[in-house]
Order: structure tokens, then C-alpha cells, then sequence
């Protein structure tokens, strides 16, 4: 026996021991490693609401079975749901396009409720909220352009960031909204002076910031222990310079450019008489030389602040605000950061690698093993979550939500100002503050709007669901029927409409304070206690909450 005769002298317990080390043969080597825990239902639930727009448990058992990388790497593949080919397939309204504002939204809730490429679409609206555009501006007359500009995110949103940066700027809408459109270089006779509006947001609003950071997110200070600013007024006004002489694309000429429902989805062209051609000052003393072109401006302004550092940790946190958790810890900020920085391949700007890193970060998948975990959920996906778990939806295919903005405090690009619906700073006064933490989302709950998604989803489980009657074709519709099978047994109600909702079992006091408020209705009122028991879960702090 070759092992015998190699290993000579040793005895036979040793022998045993060392015959993978010894015998270089096929049997050899230490054991594969143990396979993974499977994933819960529990677990599932919780990657599928930082991934889609609300977990379900048919998607639930996809992610058990798939794996979160596999899951994630399928929903890359996918092909993104658009917005623009419907509204172009719509008829003209019959008094302005301001009217297709309306089709615009429920495109997207269509989208986001019932599109498999949940994640992309999820990303998007990150995206979204941070590169932020609206219909409360002068694009309240051009759906097509917000169509448009939503459709460029979710396309890109497992892009490069250094493109999807070039693609926002030369967006129509984006050039609408913060007036890049239309800016001309500077004229003293007529006292013209370029627009420094998007000099400016696109550095501290999409970028990097005002102050300068560490890859983990803290802030860098001076001797003097104070934060060091990224910009000063003469780098905007040299970033201002460098976005001059664009407009609407094939215009006879600048100053006669007019939108259309052509030029407001194409990329804005530059008219080479309107751009300033002298020397920029840019970012970390770079300054750009006289006498480039519109384009060759552009490019190199936008690398310089792509390559600035604080672009990694800046967009790092935003997006697992948005996805995670409001407060991730300065190591995930940096672990994402340096995703960011270089994707293991030399690329800097991977959102693809990104996004994948930061939901399968150890602080995404095991949010226990930090003090501050989870966030609040937005509005709007609360009620998307509710959609997607009871099969919402209406005769026509319709969501009929043009006032979601108003009603919810946020809606698809209709922000109140480029600032978004919240800030990613906001600190609720009281025990959070005290701590040092931030809660983004509570901004926006206030009573007013507390109140409206209260009323809403009492009257969608209780006058919209499967078993009532004289409704339009336009009503979001839930269907209740399996919970009505159920309704006559308190418990069993409310632990199923936990599973659907949650994808684990109620707290005690919430199963019970729920218990007995179903106990008030007679067993035989099944589609009361069926649409109450959801209605209890689907308002509660335990569904509001993501963790």
C-alpha cells in the first residue's frame, strides 16, 4: 500500500489521521466545509423587503431556494420594466400632456407592484431619491421626460456611476429642473452669468457631499478640528462655466429650442456658440484649459468629481439607507465604500457590485449583531407590500394614485424639492437623537400623513376586498379569500395574516391585543374579521418597521 510504505514507522491511530495529508490520493484533503444554514422564511421576508417593493411568500420561497446571491444575480439579469413605451402608446389627451401625469404613476405602480425585476426596480428608486427630479417644477407638462428619466435609472441602476452621472446630466428633465438647460455663457453687457444651480447639487446632493469624508462616512477635520469643505463658491462658479451652451437637441438654434415629446427623452445637445470656452477651476485644484469644447468640458468635469474620494462612502450610505438600515455602522460604510472604490477587478463606480455587497454584507444579513438595525418603511411600499401579499389590483390594471405624492408623502419623482421627500440626516427629536441616530423616513410621519395611510388602508381592506360589491373598474381590489376560510377561529387569523405579512409569528401582546379585537365580531362575520385582522397587522408598528 503506497501510504504504508511513504508513511513508514508511524503508528496506526497516526496513520489515520494523516492519510489525507500523506496519501496525496483522490480521497485526500480536509472536508468540504458545512453548507450554509438554510435560509428561514423569517429571513427571507426580511432580504425580500430590502430588496422589492414587499416580500411575498411565493418570492420568499424563490430566495430559500435560489440563495440571496443566486436571487440577486437572476434579478440583475432581468430585463427592466419601462415606463415610456406606455405613455407613448396612450392617446392624446385632450387637454395638455400634464394630464398623462396620472398614467405616469401608475405605470410605475404597475411596475413596482407586478414587474419581476423587483430588485432593478427597487435600486431605481433609491436612485431616484437621490438624484432627485419632479413633477412639481415646470415637468408638470412633460410626463415623458420623468417617463424617461425614471427609465435611464432603472436601466442603469447596475451601471457604472460614472455614466449614470453623464446620463442624469444630459437628461432634458434634470436639465429642466435645475436649470442647466438653456444656461449660457457669461455676457456683462447683458448681465448673463451662468446658472450654478446644478454646479452645485450635483457635488452636494448626488456626489460627495459638503464636507469632506473617510471611506467610512466620518467626517475629516482640520487642526482646528473643524470639517474640511469639499467646495468653495469659486468651484461651483467653475463647475457653472463648464455646463454652459446645452439645450433640447436638434433646436434650429439655442435660444429656439422648445420641448417635444421627442427632444424632452433624448439626451440635451450642445450649441457650441453658447458654451463658455475659458479656463474652470474644479476640484482639487484642477483647472480645466481655455478653449475646449462643450463636450470635452463636460467629460473632464465630471471625471473630476467621479475620482473625488468622498463619492464612494457618500453614495456607500445613501443606498443602504435606502435598501437596509438608517444608521449602518462606520465598517459597512467602508466596506461598501471600497465596493465602490474598486469592484476586485479595478473598476471604480460598480453599482452591480455595490448593490450585491451591500445586501450581502454581515450587517444586512444579521442586523442582530448591531445596536442600531433596520429602518422605517417608506409609505408607498407599505401599501406595495399590502398590494403584492393579497393580489391587489383593479379590473382595468389600473393604480389610479396621481395623489400618492400628497396623500403618502412621497410618490414616483414627485419630490417637493430636490432635497427629496426627507433628508438621509433627519434625527427625530427625543430618544433617537439623544443617541446619536437618524430615522429618514420619520420626517415624513407625521400625524397628517399617519392619519391618511391609516384611513387609506382601513378603506381599502374594508370597502375594497374580493367579497365586496358595486365596485368601478378602476378600484385596487384585495383578495381576502383565503383569510375569510379561517375567519371563525381568532387565532388562526391572525397568526396567517402574520405569516403573509411578516413571514414569522406576532409578538404576544400585538397577537393578542389583535385576538381580541376579532373576538368582538360574530364567527360568522368572515369578511369583517378577515379584512379587520389584515387591516390590525397591515397598521401595526411590527409592519411599519423593517428590520
Amino acid at each position: 500500500m503506497t501510504v504504508l510504505r511513504t508513511c513508514t514507522g508511524l503508528a496506526v491511530a497516526a496513520l489515520i489521521a494523516l492519510l489525507g495529508a500523506c496519501s496525496g490520493g483522490s480521497g485526500g484533503g480536509s472536508p468540504p466545509p458545512p453548507p450554509p444554514p438554510a435560509i428561514t422564511k423569517a429571513e427571507a421576508f426580511q432580504f425580500l423587503n430590502q430588496t422589492t417593493f414587499g416580500a411575498t411568500e411565493v418570492e420568499a420561497q424563490r430566495v430559500i431556494s435560489l440563495g440571496y446571491a443566486a436571487w440577486i444575480d437572476d434579478q440583475i439579469a432581468r430585463t427592466p420594466s419601462r415606463q415610456l413605451p406606455f405613455l407613448q402608446s396612450l392617446p392624446a389627451p385632450m387637454v395638455g400632456d400634464f394630464e398623462l401625469q396620472a398614467d405616469r404613476v401608475d405605470i410605475w405602480f404597475r411596475n413596482v407592484v407586478n414587474g419581476d425585476d423587483q430588485l432593478r426596480q427597487r435600486v431605481a428608486f433609491a436612485l431616484s431619491q437621490i438624484m432627485v427630479v419632479s413633477q412639481n417644477s415646470a415637468l408638470v407638462n412633460q410626463p415623458f421626460g420623468l417617463a424617461s428619466y425614471y427609465d435611464l435609472l432603472a436601466e442603469r441602476a447596475f451601471g457604472n456611476y460614472r455614466d449614470l452621472m453623464e446620463a442624469v446630466t444630459l437628461h432634458p428633465a434634470m436639465g429642466v429642473y435645475l436649470s442647466m438647460l438653456g444656461n449660457e455663457k457669461p455676457n456683462a453687457a447683458l448681465n448673463i452669468r451662468p446658472d450654478e444651480n446644478y454646479a452645485r447639487e450635483l457635488m452636494q446632493l448626488f456626489t460627495i457631499g459638503l464636507v469632506e469624508l473617510n471611506d467610512d462616512g466620518s467626517v475629516k477635520v482640520d487642526g482646528s478640528n473643524q470639517p474640511i469643505a469639499t467646495y468653495d463658491q469659486s468651484i461651483i462658479e467653475g463647475f457653472a462655466h463648464v455646463y454652459t451652451g446645452w439645450t433640447y437637441a436638434g433646436a434650429p438654434g439655442f435660444r429656439q429650442a422648445r420641448p417635444t415629446r421627442a427632444n424632452q427623452v433624448i439626451p440635451m445637445q450642445s450649441y457650441p456658440g453658447f458654451h463658455d470656452t475659458g479656463s474652470k477651476k474644479l476640484l482639487g485644484g484642477t483647472v480645466l484649459p481655455a478653449n475646449q469644447t462643450a463636450e470635452q468640458d463636460l467629460d473632464a468635469a465630471l471625471d473630476n468629481i467621479f475620482n473625488h474620494p468622498n463619492v464612494g462612502p457618500f453614495v456607500a450610505r445613501q443606498l443602504i439607507q435606502r435598501l437596509v438600515t438608517s444608521n449602518p455602522s462606520p465598517a459597512y460604510v467602508q466596506r461598501i465604500a471600497r465596493v465602490f472604490n474598486n469592484n476586485g477587478s479595478g473598476t471604480r463606480g460598480d453599482l452591480k457590485a455595490v448593490v450585491r455587497a451591500l445586501l450581502l454584507d454581515a450587517e444586512a444579513r444579521n442586523p442582530g449583531a448591531t445596536s442600531a438595525r433596520g429602518k422605517l418603511k417608506e409609505p408607498v411600499i407599505r401599501l406595495t407590500q399590502l398590494w403584492r401579499a393579497y393580489d391587489g389590483k383593479s379590473q382595468s390594471g389600473k393604480y389610479p394614485l396621481i395623489f400618492a405624492g400628497a396623500a403618502f408623502g412621497e410618490g414616483p419623482l414627485q419630490s417637493p424639492s430636490v432635497f427629496n421627500f426627507y433628508s438621509p440626516a433627519y434625527s427625530p427629536p427625543g430618544e433617537l437623537r439623544d443617541q446619536g441616530l437618524v430615522a429618514p423616513e420619520m420626517q415624513i410621519a407625521t400625524e397628517y400623513l399617519n392619519a391618511n395611510i391609516t384611513n387609506y388602508m382601513l378603506d381599502q381592506m374594508l370597502n375594497r376586498n374580493s367579497a365586496a360589491t358595486g365596485l368601478g373598474a378602476d378600484d385596487i381590489v384585495v383578495d381576502i379569500s383565503a383569510e375569510m376560510n379561517i375567519a371563525g377561529d381568532s387565532g388562526a387569523l391572525a397568526d396567517s395574516v402574520a405569516q403573509k405579512l411578516l413571514g414569522r409569528g406576532l409578538e404576544a401582546p400585538l397577537r393578542a391585543a389583535i385576538v381580541q379585537m376579532l373576538d368582538n365580531f360574530a364567527p360568522t362575520d368572515t369578511v369583517l374579521r378577515a379584512a379587520d385582522a389584515i387591516y390590525l397587522v397591515a397598521t401595526s408598528p411590527a409592519f411599519a418597521y423593517q428590520d
